[in-house]
């Protein structure tokens, strides 16, 4: 296998649009490709950059329904039948998921990159690759959710399933990785693993300790709950404590990530506390598991995330651990001023932040006791170990 690591990368991300004052803002891509680019890790020797493709219905049904697929087509035609309320049952139209031109050929193009990302691992000309427009894992097979058209995640590890015994999805996204999670309810083929505020306070009001799966899949989705205001230490706490074990014992043949910015102090959307430096931290610890247990195999998605000046930090640190490096970067002048030119604001000059929340104790007392339940519902991977 080809050691490069793909970055995969389109303008025309830009064209998944839901209109000025939706938050999720896709100018936070072109942010994260200038950012990676001009701290030169796309001129590094084993990395290569490549556009996306679109991915085909076939590619789609992997994980969707033909009358849902019909309904995201017509609706950003403008082919609106005589009852609008068909568009509701879809998820589409309201709220979070506005319908706009070209929705269809935008979320195929997500989906796409994320298959063309997959298919380099499998085929051996890569690694490792990050394709930052995917990610959207609320969507089920027949609705929209949560800013969420097509659920890519889902239809790459479909296609990831042909190639490998085994697929773990980490999911590290303030919201519930949902929609993957319900997909695979009950196939022991693929661990859905999410890290999530807690549903108590926050959407989709799901990823509560005991579902874990059913049928044959049951004890192979995995959910960890936090508490409002977790911080690095409580959060790097949960990961060390359950991810190793996890894919010590489930043995994957590749990891799939879903590496959601929404958990940082300063987004807007959220109510957890981390900076950029557990984002460092997971990401090593990542790569370890990877190396060590899938030969490197290791396909990551973009996610959530709602502040400009974040997003762009948080995915280029994740991509200097992919391709091996400590992401201890001061950012570049000309990154700057593009951001404050583009957003009206002034980034930090780091990537890892030097400004941190207040430590509440109370909070990792409750996250310890969050993982003593969880490791109590999947005795089967931490029993006696």
């Amino acid at each position: 296998m080809d050691n490069r690591v793909a970055f995969i990368y389109s303008d025309a991300f830009l064209g998944y649009d839901f209109g000025k004052s939706h938050p999720l803002n896709p100018i936070r891509l072109l942010l994260t490709f200038r950012l990676i680019k001009d701290l030169g890790l796309l001129e590094r020797e084993d990395v290569t950059l490549l556009e996306p493709e679109y991915a085909t219905r076939e590619d789609l049904l992997r994980v969707h329904t033909p009358e849902f697929i019909d309904a995201v087509k017509s609706a950003g035609e403008g082919k609106l039948p005589r009852s609008p309320f068909i568009f509701t049952e879809f998820g589409l139209g309201y709220g979070d998921n506005p319908i706009f031109e070209g929705m269809y050929e935008a979320s195929s193009l997500y989906v796409g990159a994320s298959l063309k990302a997959a298919r380099l691992i499998v085929e051996g000309d890569a690694r490792r690759a990050f394709n930052i427009s995917g990610g959207l894992h609320h969507a089920t097979a027949s609705r929209a959710s949560g800013f969420c058209i097509f659920n890519d995640p889902a239809i790459a590890i479909s296609y990831l399933k042909e190639h490998f015994e085994r697929v773990m999805y980490i999911d590290i996204d303030a919201h519930h990785g949902d929609g993957v999670q319900w997909i695979f309810y009950d196939d022991p083929s693929v661990l859905t693993v999410s890290f999530h505020e807690s549903g108590r306070y926050l959407f989709p009001g799901t990823g509560e300790i005991d579902e874990i799966g059913e049928g044959k899949g049951k004890g192979y989705a995995v959910n960890i709950p936090l508490p409002r205001g977790t911080s690095d230490p409580a959060y790097l706490y949960a990961f060390g404590e359950i991810v190793p074990e996890l894919a010590e014992v489930f043995e994957p043949g590749i990891v799939v990530t879903q590496l959601g910015a929404d958990t940082h102090f300063l987004d807007p959307l959220t109510d957890l506390s981390l900076t950029t430096r557990a984002y460092s931290e997971i990401g090593k610890m990542l790569d370890e598991i990877t190396q060590k247990l899938c030969d490197g195999r290791w396909l990551a998605l973009g996610g959530g995330g709602y502040d400009m000046t974040v997003v762009p930090r948080a995915w280029s640190i994740h991509f200097a651990r992919m391709v091996g490096l400590n992401p201890d970067y001061s950012i570049p002048e000309d990154w700057m001023r593009f951001c404050e030119n583009t957003i009206h604001r002034r980034p930090p000059r780091e990537l890892l932040d030097s400004e941190t929340p207040g430590e509440d104790p109370s909070i990792l007392e409750e996250v310890r006791g969050v993982v003593e339940d969880v490791k109590r519902y999947h005795r089967a991977f931490f029993s006696d170990r």
